[in-house]
């Protein structure tokens, strides 16, 4: 299953890309799935960022992390913004 994954702020600098695709294993996966494949692709210091950060999954706001992702769905990962 292919998934394109978008990184903004502190995630991209985390990270060092803006977004990357990959495949996850088997038929079905989900949001909590794609969570670890990240940090298993990057390691600590996105470990740092993902527990404060909100996701969007072709463009809808996810809450549960157990819902499923679709072939070629696209994952935003969202740390919190500044705002002033």
């Amino acid at each position: 299953m292919r998934l394109t994954v978008r990184y903004f702020a502190g995630a991209r600098a985390a990270v060092g890309v803006p977004d990357e695709s990959f495949e996850l294993p088997g038929d079905t996966a989900t949001v909590q799935a794609a969570i670890e494949a990240v940090r298993g692709r990057h390691g600590e210091k996105v470990a740092r960022v993902l527990p404060a950060c909100s996701f969007l999954l072709d463009g809808v706001a996810v809450r549960d992390h157990d819902t499923a992702v679709l072939s070629g769905s696209q994952l935003d990962v969202l740390p919190p913004f500044a705002g002033g």
